[in-house]
């Protein structure tokens, strides 16, 4: 068993974050996102790992994301000179992949801790041609659709239907036997000039190959957008975080809750509710500190008020007490505010920016 991580794409919905660079490296809770798949596969105990990577964020994705070993597993990287489609990543990865049965991830999504071993324990047991993982949705006609009957066979996939057949979403995981690659030989690009991997399923359907579903009962996100990826660093924060302090706290800083503070960071007088992480060599001074709040490595905080935040490597904020919410500030950003405040803050500030306010 192998497995696949997407980490290509261009990030358009994250910008000005992603135009200097890969949206798989944004950190969720001071970890970047693409490292959570890795982790599950790692878990899962499929440890040979094939990357697909771009040629704007490959090399930036392999310094971060090394050999595997911190992982415990083999990463090998994949270059898609463009990207041409789920199925076109899978056919660029096909000497990687050989004659194994693989999982195919999608680097910018998250899914609940443990889900991805249940997943592949059904593929295991029950060996069909493909496995596809959905999810209960309000809104179907955002997704792609599965059409499933009652003995959890896959009936038909239908892309961003206007009259959904039922509110299954795809996950963007799937398990697939080696008779995925004849499929994709045989398919056609689609209306945008891709070739979608959602064709070389609906292929093995129409051939009467075994395609199941399994439906996901914890939390799924699409990190692609600020709002989603606020939403995971809040699922995150809540549910796996573990009280830790290694930085120097003075006696006027109040901590409640549950705080990681890494190592060489210098708190001063500031007040600090969990859930919250702050990375190592950080500094604060006279902060505020809400909840849901993540401070990369390198940040420095003066005179700050934050909550429900995602601040990147080497930030800088100085000089603002009006609470910044909803935020996600970019690496090695300047954030400063002149005498005169507004009511409100809400930002979405890429890397290497200057903002002063007025």
């Amino acid at each position: 068993m192998k497995a696949l991580i997407l980490s290509g794409g261009k990030g358009t919905r994250l910008r000005p974050l992603t135009y200097t660079g890969a949206k798989q490296l944004v950190p969720v809770a001071n970890k970047p996102i693409l490292w959570y798949g890795i982790e599950e596969m790692a878990a899962a105990g499929i440890t040979e790992i094939g990357i697909i990577i771009s040629p704007e964020t490959g090399a930036e994705v392999k310094n971060k994301t090394g050999n595997g070993e911190k992982f415990g597993v083999n990463i090998t990287y994949i270059l898609q000179e463009k990207p041409a489609g789920l199925a076109q990543a899978v056919q660029v990865a096909q000497t990687f992949l050989g004659d194994s049965p693989f999982a195919m991830y999608l680097g910018d999504n998250l899914i609940q801790q443990g889900d991805l071993s249940s997943f592949l324990d059904k593929f295991t047991q029950q060996q069909p041609d493909a496995l596809i993982l959905l999810r209960e949705v309000t809104n179907p006609s955002a997704f792609g659709v599965a059409k499933v009957d009652e003995k959890g066979k896959v009936l038909q996939l239908i892309e961003k239907p206007k009259v959904p057949p039922s509110n299954l979403a795809l996950v963007g995981v799937y398990f697939f036997s080696p008779v995925i690659h004849d499929a994709i030989s045989l398919i056609k690009p689609s209306a945008r000039g891709e070739l979608e991997i959602t064709d070389a399923i609906q292929c093995l359907i129409d051939q009467e190959k075994e395609v199941l579903a399994y439906n996901l009962d914890g939390w799924w996100l699409d990190t692609g957008k600020k709002d989603d990826l606020l939403e995971a660093n809040r699922l995150i924060l809540d549910t796996y975080l573990q009280k830790s302090i290694l930085g120097d706290i003075d006696p006027k800083t109040q901590i409640t809750g549950r705080v990681q503070i890494g190592t060489e960071s210098k708190i001063i007088n500031c007040t600090i509710r969990g859930p919250v992480v702050i990375g190592n060599n950080c500094y604060l001074e006279n902060c505020f500190i809400g909840p849901y709040s993540s401070i990369a490595d390198n940040s420095t905080l003066i005179e700050t008020d934050l909550e429900h935040s995602v601040v990147l490597e080497g930030a800088k904020i100085t000089g603002i007490q009006q609470r910044i919410i909803d935020s996600l500030i970019g690496q090695r950003a300047q954030l400063s505010i002149a005498p005169r405040r507004p009511k409100a803050l809400r930002f979405l500030i890429g890397d290497d920016s200057q903002i002063e306010l007025t």
